[in-house]
């Protein structure tokens, strides 16, 4: 590898919808139609053909990912993947959110995806605590970077000023 983890990792705090790279990665509930929170912003921004592909999926089980067209957005790839709703952390939600964060960036491999940029998964209506989610997800990227030369570069988009400082210390724990 040409480029040094810390070069593929990235921490930005802004709009998952307006970042213009291969893929963004949707945190999906499991019909993948749609719903609140990024869900609900990708939706709008991509427009009524992200609906129209994401039926003919058939859903998503949580821990995995999916695959569609970025439509209207930026981006030229949506990545779906639904995370664990929060349970109190002792009904495997850590594995489900690891498996998710894992999932997504495989099938950023298999398609030899430059960049890939995820929202913060499962830690709004899903109820994850940001911190112990951020280690997840963290952990899972610099682990996976680490064996795979593709995705070259991830981004960790947050939404806020708590957010954005959460992953950041998250991510400089992992490397």
């Amino acid at each position: 590898m040409d480029a040094s983890l810390k070069d593929r990792v990235e921490v930005v705090d802004g709009d998952i919808t307006k970042l213009r790279v291969d893929a963004i990665v949707n945190a999906a509930n499991t019909s993948l139609l749609g719903g609140g929170g990024v869900d609900g912003a990708i939706h709008r921004a991509a427009g009524p053909e992200l609906v129209m592909e994401c039926r003919m999926l058939r859903g998503c089980r949580p821990g995995e990912a999916k695959l569609t067209g970025g439509h209207r957005l930026p981006a030229r790839w949506v990545i779906h993947t639904v995370g664990p709703v929060w349970q109190g952390g002792e009904k495997g939600e850590d594995e489900v959110l690891a498996s998710a964060w894992r999932s997504s960036l495989k099938v950023a491999a298999d398609k030899e995806m430059d960049t890939v940029a995820f929202p913060s998964v499962s830690t709004g209506a899903y109820g994850f605590p940001l911190e112990r989610a951020a280690a997840i997800a963290a952990r899972e990227v610099v682990d996976f970077l680490g064996r795979n030369p593709y995705p070259r570069k991830v981004i960790f988009c947050a939404f806020g000023a708590r957010a954005y400082s959460t992953y950041l210390t998250a991510v400089h724990a992992a490397l």
